[in-house]
């Protein structure tokens, strides 16, 4: 599995955690930035994230910013994205076996580092279950795509 990873300033000390997490795990991941702690825009990154994992290009991503919320309404602005804000275990859990998400959201400010290692393993471990909750997500795709198509 490969995972694209990105955050903005106030989530860059986290993501360096999660990508040395990742490396343990024999886990590729794909840094999309941002760099240092110099401020920057959360879209900025969000889009570049999202975009790999709506075009498929990677199978699944993390988003880090303060608290989460901004990158999470970047994220599921893009087709086939499901992302989840999981700031303890069980949102973690469920994102992925109800919901299938493709995406982990985590609030930097939010969830300290010891947390946030415990919820991406949890987030990458977890199964999706299939069944009734892929009922669901096609109803999500419709929406999707109802609104491709309204101009």
């Amino acid at each position: 599995m490969k995972i694209a990873i990105g955050s903005d300033h106030a989530g860059f000390e986290l993501k360096k955690e999660i990508i040395s997490l990742l490396n343990d795990l024999g886990i590729e991941s794909i840094d999309y930035g941002t760099n240092g702690t110099e401020s920057v825009d959360y879209p900025d990154i969000g889009i570049k994230v999202s975009e790999a994992v709506s075009n498929k290009k990677i199978e699944r991503g993390i988003l880090i910013c303060g608290t989460g919320i901004g990158m999470s309404i970047v994220a599921n602005k893009f087709p086939g994205v499901r992302a989840s804000l999981c700031n303890d275990l069980f949102t973690a859990k469920m994102s992925r076996l109800h919901n299938d998400a493709n995406i982990l959201v985590l609030g930097g400010r939010i969830v300290g580092k010891d947390l946030a290692k415990e919820i991406v393993k949890t987030w990458i471990n977890t199964p999706f279950e299939g069944e009734r909750h892929c009922i669901r997500l096609n109803k999500i795709a419709q929406i999707e795509e109802h609104f491709r198509h309204v101009s």
